[in-house]
């Protein structure tokens, strides 16, 4: 039950700012469900490939908010970065891993907020 209200409350948080699952549920899996950090990454990529947020896209796309061009690309691209970023995180440790995970975080957070 607990692991169905984390997706209700991220699934609500991403449609509203559309942050993907990987800045909340990476986390919540390693502090509150003790995932290492690997499980938490794998589980998440896993979890994305029924909805990949199917429901909040159509709403968005409804009001004529996504450019679906720009989208396929993206996910062309993703598609392959995925592959190779999973390779890549795999043949490191997880304890260098959640750092690489934490300062990509801030970093973004913080060129969003004096950008």
């Amino acid at each position: 039950m607990s692991f169905i209200i984390l997706g209700l409350i991220v699934g609500i948080i991403s449609g509203v700012i559309g942050i993907g699952g990987g800045i909340f549920i990476v986390p919540s899996l390693v502090y509150f469900f003790n995932f290492s950090q690997h499980q938490a990454q794998g589980t998440t990529l896993a979890l994305l490939i029924p909805p990949i947020g199917i429901l909040a896209a159509l709403t968005y796309f409804k009001q004529g908010h996504v450019n679906i061009k720009v989208a396929i690309l993206i996910a062309a691209g993703f598609f392959i970065g995925g592959l190779i970023g999973a390779i890549f995180a795999n043949s490191i440790s997880s304890p260098i891993l959640q750092k690489i995970f934490a300062v990509f975080t801030i970093l973004i957070g913080l060129f969003m907020l004096f950008k």
